[in-house]
């Protein structure tokens, strides 16, 4: 096997090593740990990891034009990820949550019995206490 080829099966596994099993290895550490910041850290990820393959499927005629596409998702998933650089938080408060504030999804004045706000939707969609939800 030339370098080459050896080269090519590198780069196509970092894809689902980067994107998939280190986030998916780091979210159960995470989840173990008593800290809550590492949690933020990996739900961010996983929110805008599902808004990227969204995006993607979305404009994939468009990405089949640009032949450096993988690689830049790559880069982009690789800054998301890496614990030096925490990318997927800083996106997330820096953009996601400005927008959910300014359209509503939020609701500030409600809080929780753990002292966080409130959101109607999970609301709607968990039982309160002593009541079963039918399915």
């Amino acid at each position: 096997m030339d370098r080459w080829t050896l080269l090519t099966y590198v780069h196509s596994l970092a894809g689902p090593v980067m994107m998939l099993l280190y986030p998916l290895y780091a979210s159960i550490i995470a989840i173990e740990s008593p800290s809550k910041v590492d949690d933020e850290q990996w739900l961010a990820y996983w929110i805008l990891y599902s808004f990227l393959t969204l995006l993607e499927m979305l404009i994939q005629p468009i990405l089949e034009r640009m032949p450096i596409w993988y690689d830049m998702k790559l880069a982009l998933v690789a800054w998301l990820v890496l614990p030096q650089f925490k990318g997927a938080a800083y996106i997330y408060d820096r953009f996601v949550r400005e927008k959910i504030k300014k359209y509503g999804g939020l609701d500030r004045r409600q809080s929780s019995p753990n002292g966080k706000p409130r959101n109607k939707f999970v609301d709607f969609l968990t039982p309160k206490k002593g009541e079963q939800k039918a399915y």
